[in-house]
């Protein structure tokens, strides 16, 4: 019987240590599932928190399962993204627990200039979830069709979070 109620005080003990984001020196993985129209695929993304409510990061995206157009299979470069971002961290500005992190921001990747909106939930020090939107602003093309709508285009992210 001890060693149930000291087992449950410690994992009771690492929930109330969760955060969502630190700071200063945080590092955040992720890795999760994207959905968007055309296609599904892999998101996979890591912060570097350089400020109490700032972070940067990169985002790598592959269409797994993309739609072909007029009998057309996708090439890799048609499937594949690369962004790099910055975040606004502000789960405690808005008074949030700090196992909640909110976090708006903007990205330049290959194919256009978005922004994004995103939370991150914490269970553990270490593990979390987390759900994003990410929206092009501008596109690099003025005639965006064919596959170069996949990359252009409002795509949800969800998926686990982790503390590196």
């Amino acid at each position: 019987m001890k060693r149930i109620i000291i087992l449950l005080v410690l994992v009771s003990a690492s929930f109330a240590n969760a955060q969502a984001f630190k700071g200063k020196g945080d590092v955040k993985g992720q890795v999760g599932l994207n959905l968007q129209s055309g296609g599904t695929g892999i998101t996979v993304t890591s912060d570097f928190g350089l400020g109490e409510n700032m972070s940067f990061g990169l985002v790598g995206v592959y269409m797994l399962n993309a739609n072909r157009i007029d009998d057309f299979k996708p090439r890799f470069e048609d499937r594949a993204d690369l962004r790099v971002r910055f975040n606004a961290n502000i789960g405690n500005v808005l008074k949030l627990s700090d196992k909640v992190d909110v976090y708006p921001g903007l990205s330049l990747g290959l194919r256009n200039f978005g922004g994004h909106v995103g939370a991150r939930y914490f269970f553990t020090n270490g593990f979390g979830v987390f759900a994003e939107g990410s929206f092009p602003l501008a596109s690099y093309d003025s005639d965006v069709n064919g596959f170069e709508h996949y990359n252009n285009q409002f795509v949800f992210h969800i998926g686990a979070s982790f503390n590196l």
